[in-house]
């Protein structure tokens, strides 16, 4: 039986284990768009420089280990923008521990 539903999971596309988490990037967009982008989509990692964050919509759906807090980065023409549902690491959690 395990065999069968391990044959199946593989069968599956990829996409379908990613839970459709959409990356933009800020320098791409205004604050508003990507404020607009996060409540379309739900699960979006915005890229910022050479990291980013992940953005969750509604903030109540942070995965295990995360908390949420806020995020400033700036847009694509400079403007500093303040989104108050980012997903964070949270070093208290039980879950990051081994």
């Amino acid at each position: 039986m395990r065999s069968v539903i391990f044959a199946v999971a593989l069968s599956l596309p990829l996409p379908a284990f990613a839970a459709g988490v959409m990356q933009v990037k800020a320098a791409d967009h205004s604050c508003g768009e990507i404020a607009q982008i996060i409540r379309q989509n739900k699960k979006v990692f915005v890229r910022v420089g050479f990291g980013g964050r992940s953005f969750r919509y509604p903030p109540a759906q942070c995965s295990l280990g995360d908390m949420r807090s806020t995020a400033s980065f700036r847009d694509g023409g400079g403007k500093q923008c303040v989104l108050d549902y980012a997903c964070v690491y949270d070093p208290a959690s039980s879950y990051n521990f081994p």
